[in-house]
């Protein structure tokens, strides 16, 4: 069976600007994010090796630094600059045992070279000795929905929410299972559930104006007109902003998170 964990999950990889430092703005990682961003690669190497320098226990910047090696990694099927990343993830985990971006970075790469069965495990242990961590259990949601262990997905969201119902994550990628699987409604109430809890996901505003493309067209095909008080499918596409494509689709460059 070909996996599709990579291409789908990587999206979800963002880069930490800061989460505990005072006076963030001043921080290395801030400058080296913005050169990232700009695919500016190998100086955002370098700009992260400095921040380790000064600031040794900071896990975010060890999470900086494997994303950066894994995107290198990958681009150019390099083994070394994979191993490298994997080996910084794993510093950052030590540094921060509960980072949850690292978790689901780290099961991706796992998953990118081929330790699928790694990936489950840590993901597994991770939720083991978090029994109260909504997170753990979008992030073993995900891994087993790529696998089409939909049923099994569907049971950790369900243990997600009921730990936290304000967890956006978890409505993100429940609003995700219902796309894939045709509830196109339903997948953009999910998404609106996401945003009004966090509306800083600019992919979810994209994800429902494509959504609401494709449904106003179903309309139209359905019934020959246009739904009354809905509007037109080419303005739908004009607010969207983006392409239609499904769900498998979307974001598949990696964007760091602010």
């Amino acid at each position: 069976m070909r996996n599709h964990y990579q291409s789908k999950c990587l999206p979800w990889m963002f880069l930490v600007v800061c989460m505990h430092l005072v006076g963030c703005s001043m921080s290395p990682n801030v400058t080296g994010v913005a050169l990232y961003n700009q695919g500016r690669y190998a100086e955002a190497l370098q700009v992260f090796e400095q921040a380790k320098q000064s600031e040794p226990t900071n896990a975010d910047t060890y999470y900086n630094l494997a994303s950066t090696y894994h995107r290198l990694g990958n681009n150019a099927k390099d083994k070394k600059m994979q191993e490298t990343a994997e080996s910084l993830y794993n510093q950052c985990l030590d540094l921060s045992p509960d980072h949850v971006d690292c978790h689901r970075a780290l099961a991706v790469l796992l998953v990118d070279t081929g330790r699928s069965d790694k990936a489950f495990a840590l993901v597994k242990n991770w939720a083991q000795r978090n029994p109260r961590s909504s997170d753990a259990r979008v992030e073993l949601a995900r891994l087993h929905q790529e696998f089409n262990q939909n049923k099994v997905a569907q049971q950790y969201l369900d243990e997600a929410l009921a730990m936290d119902p304000n967890n956006a994550k978890a409505w993100a990628a429940r609003g995700r299972m219902r796309e894939s699987s045709g509830e196109l409604m339903q997948a953009v109430q999910n998404y609106q559930q996401s945003l009004a809890i966090n509306s800083t996901q600019p992919e979810l505003y994209q994800r429902i104006g494509a959504l609401n493309v494709r449904l106003a067209s179903s309309a139209v095909s359905s019934t020959g007109t246009t739904v009354a008080g809905a509007p037109a499918p080419d303005a739908l596409r004009a607010a969207a902003g983006t392409s239609t494509n499904s769900a498998s689709n979307t974001n598949t460059t990696t964007e760091p998170r602010r």
